[in-house]
């Protein structure tokens, strides 16, 4: 039975609402525009997932209120209606929506806030070139499949774009998607053609691929000389011959699904420069980046000595001279060596096991 909010309605219920349950309406199906410029007047997330249509006097009205703004419940939106919902200042959600229409993408790229649209589950060449005007962070997780076009046209959109319901992508979609500016999400793919794989290594920026369980060694090469933050989660085990190329990745490396790692994909992934995420692979990984060399031990020692300096010059003591274990000089720091000594050990290790490896076991 449809249930419709009025204006006497929306007063009692911001009045009479608790910190927890004021904002929600959830269960309300329709509003008069009257209730939606009472409701605007609400400060902080208002929820109205239960809205089944929206008159373009209510989407105006309500497009007043500042926060979060839910619209889970409509699956249509009238060109009117997404020109007045632009205006809205805060996060916008309309999750509900199936279909939508190049006018109203165009007038939805005009929102400022982030804009979730995961009901759509396709969308045409012209909505996808509207929607790339939009400057913000755009999810599109409901989207099974992409054309080369609306690829192409997606990709000049600016900033966080997530893709997850993608389970494959062409290598010209990949190619067009590796020009975007922004971070780039499809968790949702679940192979990577070779050739997909060289397209989307020529993206620079955070580029999440969660949803990979697998990696042929050419693509693994490919990725590698990504730029960027690479996300492979996904993969449980590696090849050492998939090892040796992600390990010339220049950027962080996430990994964090390994559950087994042989010792020579180990020996392979200790080479890698940059910060890794490796889960149950921690530990066999920095048995094999013991390799401190003088020159970090030096900088290490300086840096734990200027910390010691500080630290005395603010107590008021003072350190004669210090002793270094690496030969380059001794002299008559007595009481500070072994402590010193103690101190360049543990930062010098921390700076090439602890730094590159992030995330520890479990």
């Amino acid at each position: 039975m449809s249930k419709q909010l009025t204006l006497k309605i929306a007063q009692k219920f911001l009045q009479d609402g608790t910190p927890r349950t004021r904002g929600n309406a959830d269960a309300l199906t329709s509003i008069d525009a009257a209730a939606a410029q009472a409701l605007a007047k609400h400060k902080g997330e208002l929820s109205l997932k239960g809205l089944t249509s929206l008159s373009d006097a209510a989407a105006k009205a309500l497009a007043q209120h500042k926060g979060s703004l839910w619209l889970n419940g409509l699956t249509s939106l009238s060109a009117a209606a997404a020109q007045a919902l632009a205006k809205h200042k805060g996060d916008l959600t309309l999750d509900g929506l199936t279909s939508l229409s190049a006018a109203a993408a165009q007038a939805l790229a005009k929102h400022k806030g982030d804009l979730t649209l995961d009901g759509l589950t396709s969308l045409s060449d012209a909505a996808a070139k509207a929607l790339a005007q939009y400057e913000g962070w755009l999810s599109l997780e409901g989207l099974t499949s992409l054309s080369d076009a609306a690829a192409k046209a997606l990709a000049q959109h600016k900033g966080s774009l997530w893709l997850n319901g993608l389970t494959s992508l062409s290598a010209a979609a990949a190619q067009a998607l590796a020009k975007h500016k922004g971070d780039l999400t499809l968790d949702g793919l679940t192979s990577l053609s070779d050739a997909a794989a060289k397209a989307l290594a020529q993206y620079e920026g955070w580029l999440s691929l969660e949803g990979l369980t697998s990696l042929s060694d050419a693509a693994a090469k490919a990725l590698a000389k990504h730029k960027g933050t690479l996300n492979l989660h996904g993969l449980t085990s590696l090849s050492e011959a998939v090892a040796k190329a992600l390990a010339q990745h220049k950027g962080d490396l996430w990994l964090k699904g390994l559950t087994s790692l042989s010792d020579a994909a180990a020996q392979a992934l200790a080479k890698h420069k940059g910060d890794s995420y490796l889960g149950k692979g921690h530990s066999k990984v920095a048995r094999y980046r013991a390799d401190i060399t003088l020159e970090d031990l030096l900088n290490a020692e300086s840096e734990v000595l200027r910390r010691i300096g500080d630290e005395q010059s603010s107590s008021g003591t003072t350190m004669s001279g210090h002793y270094s274990f690496t030969g380059g000089h001794s002299s008559s720091g007595g009481h500070y060596a072994n402590f010193v000594q103690g101190l360049v050990r543990s930062e010098s290790v921390a700076k090439l096991n602890g730094l590159r490896l992030l995330d520890r076991e479990g």
